[in-house]
């Protein structure tokens, strides 16, 4: 079996004959059965029907299959057809007849979904320890908890079992395990994938998570997964995302004032953090310190707050008539649920809206905002010790993070001195998960360290990755005084366009200052050429169509080809234009000209 469970890697190996989904199923169950004391299944793989899995796929070939042969896990809230779902609670338990929108999206696409993973029961908790099946153990070290309540999906992955997995994630549970257990955690903008077939716990929140080794691969999940579907009212089409400063060279993040972080006395978890800060400094951000307080007042509302009646809701009808069925601190905090009035409900709304009011002009100012995924990491006993002020201290920083409509990634941040892994959070508003996912890629090619338990770096980005949806931007090169400082750049930033890079083109044009002495002219040639200096910016394609309509001849927009062979459209010269034109293509740019001039 090839080293690596990442997609490309996969399916490298399947092209080349060196492997096969049943030859690799056989690895997975014999490594699986090599560490069974990690409480990472309800229902554990089944080899007959995984065999009979892999075999018709066999049979069916590659094509058109983006995710052939890929294995995944699935959280045990989620149907999967044929197999009991049963919230980490056995006398809830029923067997669906069909899998979840989501599980069949991706089964559709030719991935094996290997077996249920152990979760805190209805996916109540952050920790991974409320579970009749078993208290889920950390992938570093059994003695930690694994983070939850999408517990065995994250270790699975971790452990090498699966190439990916599903979770779900209201309050962090697909972004805390992906922390504890050294993984890409997506939470996904809500509503993006479909909750049909998924137990709720909160319903207007819930969103299914994925866990990877690599962004490239969740990004390539998420294409697969993410469709609106019309079962499901929360569920919404992805939207066009924006400037994508996950692939800018420059972009702005804000960092919580000192004054709102907190470690719980964890010096190691504070130092992955502002490591993390200056990771993503070294990548072209710039920090921005932002006020986090109404960020914190928002998590508050989760559980202090009415939406717990939810939790209530959504197996009401099965805790009345068997309470003790749950576990006794899951049955303590759902009962809460049944306490708060309808106006309770309404003044929550209400503080809710005032506090999205407050937290909306922080986008004003920045792209994106990192934070830790959790303050810091708890031994099982120490959680089980004192259970619910500990999960409390877990979701400081991913309890807002749905009521407020956001997207977020949790990314591997690096190792405490006892070698625990630790992770931070990159979250942006909804619809810009494309951006986040390209910011995690660049972060992970940056550290060039494992995901997971994994020995390896993962391979390099996945050319084939995808994105569910389109940027609804358009990248612009200019050569001349639309260049950043230059007299007409105010143009593009008047239109809310967003430098992308500083580069050069291809070495296939000559460079020109035209007769008026103001404006450059950049014509390709078939010999002779050179790079010229530009850059690139990004605006969306209303205001492109604006700014082009105002570009005087002989100037005009076309295919420009730059330095690493991709194209995008920008500025070129009518041949007629060069009437007594001075050719300054050995200056390579129109800085070098007007400084020389």
């Amino acid at each position: 079996m090839t080293s690596s469970l990442t997609i490309p890697a996969l399916h490298a190996a399947y092209r080349d004959g060196s492997l096969t989904p049943t030859a690799l199923i056989d690895a997975l169950l014999e490594r699986a059965a090599q560490v069974p004391d990690h409480a990472i299944w309800i229902t554990p793989p089944d080899a007959a029907w995984l065999h009979a899995r892999a075999k018709a796929l066999e049979a069916q070939g590659m094509d058109g299959l983006p995710l052939f042969g890929v294995p995944f896990a699935v959280k045990d809230n989620i149907d999967l057809a044929g197999v009991p779902t049963t919230c980490a609670c056995p006398d809830y338990a029923y067997t669906p007849e069909v899998s979840a929108n989501v599980v069949a999206r991706l089964e559709a696409a030719g991935a094996i979904a290997l077996g249920k993973t152990n979760l805190d029961q209805f996916a109540t908790g952050l920790n991974g320890t409320r579970s009749p099946y078993g208290a889920c153990c950390n992938a570093f070290n059994p003695d930690f908890i694994s983070g939850g309540s999408s517990s065995g999906s994250a270790v699975a992955v971790a452990l090498g079992l699966a190439s990916f997995s599903l979770g779900t994630d209201t309050a962090g549970s697909g972004r805390v395990p992906a922390a504890f257990n050294n993984l890409i955690g997506l939470k996904p903008t809500c509503g993006l994938l479909s909750t049909t077939g998924v137990v709720p716990a909160c319903r207007s929140l819930d969103v299914v998570s994925i866990f990877a080794l690599s962004a490239p691969d969740a990004q390539r999940v998420l294409a697969v997964a993410a469709a609106e579907d019309c079962a499901d009212p929360y569920s919404r089409a992805a939207e066009s995302y924006g400037f994508d400063f996950g692939r800018a060279t420059t972009f702005r993040f804000g960092v919580p004032m000192d004054k709102d972080l907190e470690f719980f006395g964890d010096v190691e978890s504070e130092r992955i953090f502002r490591e993390g800060v200056a990771r993503l400094e070294s990548l072209g951000g710039e920090a921005v310190p932002i006020d986090f307080a109404p960020f914190l007042d928002t998590a508050r509302l989760l559980y202090g707050g009415p939406w717990v009646a939810e939790r209530y809701q959504a197996i009401r009808d099965f805790i009345d008539a068997k309470p003790e069925a749950l576990f006794p601190v899951t049955r303590d905090i759902t009962f809460g649920g049944a306490k708060p009035l309808a106006a309770d409900a309404f003044a929550a709304q209400y503080k809710l809206r005032a506090l999205q009011r407050i937290c909306v002009p922080v986008w004003n100012t920045v792209d994106c905002i990192v934070t830790p995924t959790a303050g810091t990491i708890y031994t099982r006993a120490q959680m089980l010790a004192d259970p619910i002020q500990l999960n409390t201290n877990l979701g400081l920083y991913t309890n807002f993070m749905n009521l407020l409509d956001y997207a977020a990634i949790a990314v591997p941040g690096g190792f405490r001195q006892d070698g625990l892994p630790l992770g931070v959070t990159l979250f942006a508003p909804a619809h810009q998960d494309v951006p986040l996912l390209h910011l995690a890629e660049r972060w992970q090619a940056s550290r060039a360290a494992p995901c997971g338990t994994a020995e390896a770096a993962p391979a390099p980005a996945d050319p084939e990755a995808s994105a569910p949806v389109g940027s609804g931007q358009v990248r612009l090169a200019v050569v001349g005084a639309h260049l950043s400082g230059l007299p007409l750049n105010h143009q593009l930033t008047s239109r809310c366009a967003r430098l992308v890079a500083a580069t050069r083109t291809a070495p296939v044009y000559r460079f020109y200052a035209l007769a008026d002495g103001k404006r450059p002219g950049l014509i390709r040639v078939a010999a002779g050429g050179a790079a010229i200096a530009c850059e690139v910016w990004e605006l969306s394609a209303a205001a492109f169509g604006s700014f082009v309509a105002a570009i005087p001849a002989p100037l005009g927009i076309g295919s420009v080809t730059l330095a690493d062979g991709s194209s995008v459209a920008g500025f070129l010269c009518e041949p007629a234009g060069l009437d007594g034109a001075r050719d300054i293509t050995a200056l390579g740019g129109w800085r070098a000209y007007l400084a020389a001039a």
